[in-house]
């Protein structure tokens, strides 16, 4: 096992030695790192069981309306999806986007079993309080996407071969830098991009309520990266630092040309009568490089909000940021600063939350954790 580790509140141990765990002067070593993030758990505490957070039963007739419009489907750019009557779009849409959510759901089990792992193997007490933290949230994303597909498809879709492959890796690998890396920055980066977006578009208040709901936790599962960046990233040799940055970088390629085309949604395309060959065709015929750096100008694109992740890190330089600057204006996310698409949405989230979370039996206001 080949570990990067530049600061005691990230080292770990192989996960079958527990023995390590038992280690007496542990327990008296543990950082108060995290003690901000973890105490502030309560602040955004919320549960899917719960109706007076979130009721799955509010209705939505998809026989008559997308959930998401037409701009999230870049078939509907092609002379193909031209050909699609208005029920066909409609079907299509909606079962692209139980696709796209389904996904989702696979990410956040990749998510929840990534931080358990986590569990297993940082030894700094708190560092294993804040993973146990997120392992739970995790959970609560799991039951609530679970619940949102039951109560609109009554299942979700099997997950893609790209999205399947990269969560198989990063749960599974024993370097720690993988682990945080590929969970806390780039599926992270991913997610909140999605949620902002599902956010501001979606025509399900139920969509909205739960993207809004998980973007509470997710907004703080990224900061537990960002410590790990800060701490570590600065102090990494230039081979360390290359190792990170390639790894990155292989990830990030891999999923911009998988993670949404044709061939990785055939159970969509063969669910709605249409040849995933053909779509693919003709996706690739309308949809120019041009097209996706447009796309990728956008605040909330996923690919944008996971690059600025990286590039906030300190994870790009100068060695691949020309790879980047084929899509995005480097500079111009650059100058956006540190503030993340989805951490207004976040806060506002919170505070709605706070209003359920900190009133006592008495109706008195509580006190919130700083």
């Amino acid at each position: 096992m080949t570990q990067i580790t530049k600061d005691n509140i990230y080292d770990a141990v192989a996960p079958d030695d527990f023995p390590a765990m038992l280690e007496v002067e542990r327990y008296g070593q543990r950082s108060t790192a995290f003690d901000k993030i973890i105490s502030a758990t309560h602040d955004h505490f919320w549960d899917p069981l719960d109706k007076k957070y979130i009721d799955f039963s509010e209705p939505f007739d998809m026989s008559k309306e997308q959930i998401l419009p037409d701009e999230f489907f870049p078939l509907f750019r092609t002379k193909l999806g031209e050909a699609l009557t208005p029920d066909q779009r409609r079907e299509f849409a909606n079962q692209a986007t139980r696709w796209q959510l389904s996904g989702i759901l696979h990410g956040e089990q990749g998510a929840l079993s990534l931080s358990a792992s986590l569990c297993h193997i940082l030894k700094d007490p708190g560092a294993q309080e804040y993973a146990a933290n997120q392992t739970r949230e995790e959970a609560r994303h799991v039951t609530g996407f679970t619940n949102y597909i039951r109560a609109r498809w009554g299942s979700p879709l099997p997950a893609g071969a790209t999205l399947k492959g990269l969560l198989t890796e990063m749960v599974l690998a024993p370097e720690v830098y993988k682990k945080i890396v590929g969970m806390q920055m780039l599926v992270e980066g991913l997610a909140m991009g999605a949620f902002a977006t599902l956010y501001q578009r979606s025509r399900d208040p139920l969509l909205v309520k739960l993207c809004q709901l998980v973007m509470t936790d997710e907004a703080f599962h990224h900061k537990f990266g960002k410590i790990w960046a800060d701490r570590t990233i600065p102090k990494l040799t230039e081979e360390e630092h290359n190792v990170v940055e390639d790894w990155a970088a292989q990830c990030f390629q891999t999923l911009l040309f998988n993670l949404i085309n044709a061939e990785q949604m055939q159970v969509v395309y063969d669910s709605c009568g249409i040849d995933w060959r053909e779509a693919k065709a003709s996706i690739m015929e309308a949809i120019t490089d041009e097209d996706r750096r447009e796309s990728l100008k956008q605040s909330a694109n996923i690919f944008r909000v996971l690059v600025k992740t990286l590039l906030n890190a300190g994870i790009i330089t100068a060695r691949t940021r020309s790879f980047y600057a084929m899509y995005i204006d480097m500079d111009e996310l650059k100058n956006e600063g540190d503030r993340m698409v989805g951490d207004d949405i976040a806060e506002e989230g919170i505070k709605y939350l706070q209003t359920i979370n900190f009133v006592d039996r008495k109706g008195e206001q509580l006190l919130a954790a700083e």
